[in-house]
């Protein structure tokens, strides 16, 4: 079982895959979004976390830059119904900090912002990750949200804002979680957070 590989990158596909060379052995990986942009420049040294995923006669190996990265792809598996392209496409849409915000919100329209998940599948996938994934703080909110006799689905993201300003302003999808991917993780200002997504999307 291959659980990680340090080599030289020799190719990267727009399919979504790079050709690691090992001791001489190339290995073919498939990798999320992220992985893809930010695993190096052809020739350069590279380091990636691998999940060897084995069905039946096929064995595919997928790479991520980052152990947080994997484990989000490896719950994502567990869930019914979820098999690997799809939890690569969640994580392309959703890294695993903004995958923990959506869960910890039940940002239902978040999720089906990915390509291939309607809205009954992004209700049980809230339901099943969330005790998959450790969401810092959902006991927190939980709490907060029973004292002041709130739902905890009430509490909208700084994100989920902006997305909702994004929709609202004739943004499609696609448009929309492309910039999302793009803004910071650790943004609290909604309005600020709008401003640099209407930047991007100008300049794009």
């Amino acid at each position: 079982m291959i659980g990680s590989l340090r080599g030289t990158l020799l190719e990267r596909w727009p399919s979504g895959e790079i050709l690691v060379e090992v001791a001489g052995v190339g290995y073919r990986l498939t990798v999320s979004a992220a992985t893809a942009l930010d695993v190096g420049e052809l020739g350069t040294e590279v380091f990636v976390y691998v999940h060897h995923h084995r069905r039946e006669d096929v064995e595919t190996l997928y790479g991520f830059c980052r152990g947080e990265e994997r484990l989000a792809f490896e719950a994502l598996l567990g869930a019914h119904g979820v098999g690997p392209s799809l939890a690569l496409a969640i994580l392309s849409v959703h890294p695993p900090a903004a995958l923990q915000r959506v869960l910890a919100s039940d940002d239902l329209a978040a999720l089906c912002l990915v390509p291939g998940v309607g809205k009954k599948t992004a209700a049980r996938l809230l339901v099943e990750l969330k005790s998959r994934l450790e969401i810092p703080g959902l006991d927190t909110a939980a709490t907060a949200a029973t004292d002041t006799g709130a739902p905890a689905a009430t509490a909208a993201s700084p994100h989920a804002d902006v997305r909702d300003a994004l929709a609202n302003l004739g943004y499609g999808n696609e448009e929309v979680a492309g910039v999302l991917r793009e803004l910071p993780d650790d943004g609290d200002d909604s309005a600020e957070l709008l401003r640099l997504a209407l930047q991007k999307l100008a300049v794009a």
